[in-house]
């Protein structure tokens, strides 16, 4: 399995180069097409509202149908929109593109934790998921770095078409080396089944990793989104250095992504419990990220920068242990599920923190509001990991209710 985890962490990275593409060419597009600071929040958050509201469907899929083809149907749907971006001319064009990206980004995450849930134990599943998490930092890293030079070189529409095109490469490998569905034994715990929508629902885990997710992607989807057009328009930063510091932070991100998820698999191994350690990583990790942002924000311009990468390692510890939970607490069985409504919920911070942000910006001409409020999100969302989800241990379904959390 480690060449197709090898795939899942590729894809996740090529999923994050393509929703954040948009950033990237954020100055450059707003200016040729004339937009407002409000059109251009719609537009970044426009992904996510096929996104969130497909994400319990996709969920459904990976459970119910072979994850091989349930993923390469979406991958192709989502490389193609990007590619298709290229060649718009109007708001409503772009916006048309944004909803089918994410329509077809919708299997990545659920198709992952099926994956990992159904195939790799727990021991090891920290460092797993932290190299699918890398991807998280890798792909912005890499297209902000060579899709900020690229952009600055020629433009902004060579990018989406090249992103688009060359990233359909990837169903090649991932058609060859997936087994298909029953082809290798998975990793079940005794007890597990399949369940419905309604008993995941009566955890009181889910609703705590839907709100922890909520607080991680509110902050990260500021970075993806946002912060491009921050460090240009308000920190007064070229495009060129705006795509290294950007860069820089999300190659941070995956580095720490990688460490962290390998320190927790030896720390589990050494004895300790996944509660312990997995809450300690995603509600300290995140918790940091936005107190770091914050400083960000009120620091001058060198401390800003310094401050700005600590708060993206302090992500990348965070994203290396969340998925490990959302993997323990469901099984196999409903991993994809879980996911799906988790993904669902949670990605409601990426309809409402992009948009709230540009009216933000309207109102004031300044950000600092905007990080004030994602400082809030962050740490309710720690809360919500530490506090609210319950013991990082297999649910147990029996006879079509799981037995209820206290």
């Amino acid at each position: 399995m480690n060449r197709v985890v090898a795939l899942l962490a590729l894809s996740i990275l090529i999923n994050y180069m393509d929703r954040g593409s948009l950033a990237i060419a954020a100055p450059l597009l707003k200016d040729e097409l004339g937009l407002s600071a409000s059109q251009l929040g719609i537009l970044l958050s426009s992904f996510f509202y096929t996104y969130s509201f497909f994400l319990p469907l996709a969920g459904w899929m990976v459970d119910r149908f072979d994850v091989k083809w349930v993923m390469a149907s979406g991958f192709f749907i989502w490389s193609a929109a990007t590619a298709l971006t290229g060649g718009l001319h109007s708001f409503a064009a772009l916006l048309a593109a944004r909803l089918l990206l994410g329509i077809g980004e919708t299997v990545a995450y659920p198709s992952s934790s099926k994956t990992l849930a159904q195939y790799v134990p727990e021991v090891h599943r920290g460092f797993a998921n932290a190299l699918i998490v890398s991807g998280v930092g890798l792909g912005p890293a890499l297209g902000t770095f060579a899709g900020g030079m690229l952009v600055a070189s020629f433009g902004w529409r060579p990018f989406f078409l090249v992103l688009g095109f060359i990233g359909m490469a990837w169903l090649i490998p991932w058609i060859k080396w997936m087994p298909q569905r029953g082809a290798i034994a998975a990793i079940s715990p005794a007890g597990d089944r399949t369940v419905g929508f309604f008993e995941i629902l009566e955890q009181r885990s889910l609703w705590g990793t839907c709100g922890g997710l909520f607080g991680v992607n509110y902050v990260l989807y500021f970075e993806i989104t946002w912060l491009p057009f921050y460090l240009v328009r308000e920190r007064h930063f070229s495009l060129e250095a705006m795509a290294k510091i950007g860069g820089l932070g999300y190659l941070c991100y995956a580095l720490a992504a990688i460490l962290f998820g390998w320190i927790s698999d030896r720390w589990i191994a050494s004895g300790a419990t996944p509660t312990l350690v997995r809450k300690t990583f995603t509600g300290g990790g995140l918790a940091a990220a936005g107190l770091l942002l914050l400083g960000c924000a009120l620091a001058g311009p060198t401390v800003s920068v310094i401050l700005l990468v600590l708060a993206f390692a302090s992500g990348g510890m965070c994203g290396s242990n969340l998925w490990a939970i959302t993997q323990t607490l469901a099984g196999p069985k409903t991993a994809g599920r879980w996911t799906g409504l988790q993904n669902f919920l949670g990605n409601l911070a990426g309809v409402i923190g992009p948009t709230l942000t540009g009216f933000v910006i309207d109102r004031t001409g300044r950000f600092f509001l905007a990080f004030v409020i994602m400082t809030i999100v962050a740490l309710l969302a720690a809360f919500s990991w530490i506090c609210v989800v319950g013991p990082v241990k297999p649910i147990t379904w029996k006879q079509g209710t799981a037995v209820r959390e206290h």
